[in-house]
């Protein structure tokens, strides 16, 4: 059977370690019995550190029994996804040429997590080169969704979804440029917000966007429970000195959200973005606006035909924003040009190393707004009007609610049959807005069903506060009954 700490939120882990009522080895003792149990089938955590965490488990119960100042989280587990720099372990974001590399330092939000008393049990997997949403590369292999393993785990945070999915870890770190945060969390029927950009530093990733593109990138948590969710940002939020692009921005409690005083955008999905949802995800979406209404939210329904550029927008911006092409980091000092990713494809289909077929795929797709410079111009112009027109929406206490994928945890490979739909969390990152991916229980198949909230820019509280509101009334992540 699970211990029950594998079950619980991290604020009420660290409550117990600091009241002596749970030890902070019984703690990593637990998950690591869990990752046994569930890592074998599911290769979330791809670089384990499971010794060095039962040594900082003791000195942290040292730490209690001598009544020294604990940090907000001293003593719980939580894994890092494996592009964040976490010193003297590999850093390879699942590219091959980066097999041997070792970080000399710790990425800004790996050092606040660490200060706090957080213990890393390891590293998780992610996409190659983090930019696609399966978690699967030719150094670490396949990760699969933690509720069936013929399903994805999702991208490029892939390995922090299942694992905290899996009540492998309580918390998990994770980075987001187009998804890379929501998308596994709503596959893993978990928690998950991309903050508003550069509110957390990026320092220490890799990869990283080079020049304007960098205030799409966003650091931000995965967890089992919404209450976890203020306290981690909080932790995380700030400038550091280094990252240019991250600024201070408040981020207000989201205790002190009035839901009377909210207005709830509720989006048509397919009218919007032109393409068929899942029936379980449109009527998780009408469950949830409902409750919001019961608790005096004002609902207003919207639909955006705009956004049936969504993943163009995001494609463009992207293209104008990232001084460094996708194929020269693919590459790894030799560019991965269109004609050469086309000449991989055979190898890639086949499986063989060193390239996914993902990554060559979009090494031929970033070409494109190239070759079609009067579609970019329109995109420019299409983003600059969606930007004014959700600044206007999203004025005064108002959240977006939307699915955060049209298709419930899809099976190995079929997203790229689907390439688009990364429009539905892509276009956020391009107007650097918050977003809080929420599970909203399970399907009759047993997978996981769920939506996202979008609010605007410096507006995290909002999404928070309604994720909060949505887990309480229907009850948020619910353990895989496989592992659980």
């Amino acid at each position: 059977m699970i211990d029950e700490v594998c079950l619980s939120p991290a604020v009420d882990l660290a409550a117990k370690v600091r009241s002596g009522a749970v030890s902070a080895r019984a703690l990593v003792e637990a998950h690591l019995a869990q990752i046994a149990r569930v890592n074998p089938t599911v290769n979330a955590v791809v670089v384990p550190r499971f010794e060095a965490a039962l040594r900082e488990a003791d000195a942290a119960d040292a730490a209690v029994a001598r009544g020294d100042a604990l940090g907000p989280l001293h003593g719980v587990p939580c894994t890092i996804k494996e592009c964040f720099a976490f010193e003297a372990m590999p850093q390879t974001a699942g590219l091959v040429a980066r097999r041997g590399y070792r970080a000399t330092g710790d990425a800004t939000a790996v050092a606040r997590l660490r200060k706090a008393g957080a213990i890393a049990l390891g590293l998780t997997n992610t996409s190659e080169l983090c930019m696609w949403v399966e978690s699967a590369n030719h150094v670490y292999g396949r990760t699969t969704g933690a509720y069936d393993p013929a399903r994805i785990a999702g991208g490029s945070s892939g390995g922090e979804g299942a694992a905290v999915g899996a009540a492998m870890s309580p918390f998990g770190l994770g980075s987001d440029v187009g998804g890379s945060i929501r998308l596994p969390a709503f596959f893993n029927g978990v928690f998950g917000h991309k903050p508003s950009g550069c509110m957390v530093p990026s320092t220490g990733q890799f990869p990283a966007p080079v020049g304007a593109a960098s205030r799409m990138l966003a650091t931000g948590p995965l967890c089992r429970s919404a209450r976890d969710l203020y306290p981690l940002l909080s932790l995380l939020a700030g400038p550091d000195g280094h990252d240019p692009a991250c600024r201070p921005m408040p981020l207000h409690d989201p205790g002190t959200v009035d839901l009377r005083a909210l207005t709830v955008l509720d989006l048509d999905p397919e009218t919007s973005f032109g393409v068929r949802v899942d029936t379980a995800l449109r009527d998780a979406q009408h469950r949830a606006v409902a409750s919001l209404g019961a608790r005096g939210a004002r609902v207003t329904s919207l639909r955006l035909t705009a956004l049936r550029d969504a993943f163009e927008i995001w494609s463009a911006c992207m293209h104008d924003g990232n001084a460094e092409a996708f194929g020269a980091l693919l590459g790894a000092g030799e560019t991965v040009t269109p004609a050469r990713a086309l000449g991989r494809l055979p190898a890639a289909l086949l499986g063989r190393p060193p390239y996914t077929l993902a990554a060559l795929g979009l090494c031929v797709v970033e070409a494109l707004p190239g070759l079609l410079p009067r579609r970019q111009a329109a995109m420019r112009a299409a983003l600059r009007s969606l930007r004014e027109t959700l600044a206007r929406l999203l004025e005064g206490p108002t959240v977006l609610v939307m699915p955060t994928f049209p298709q419930i945890a899809p099976r190995h490979h079929a997203p790229l049959l689907s390439i688009p739909s990364i429009g539905f969390t892509g276009f956020v990152n391009a107007l650097e807005l918050p977003a809080t991916s929420v599970p909203m229980g399970l399907d009759p198949r047993g997978l996981p069903t769920g939506l996202q909230l979008v609010a605007a820019q410096g507006a995290d509280h909002l999404t928070l506060a309604v994720a909060l509101a949505l887990e309480e009334a229907h009850g948020g992540w619910v353990a895989p009954a496989r592992w659980c």
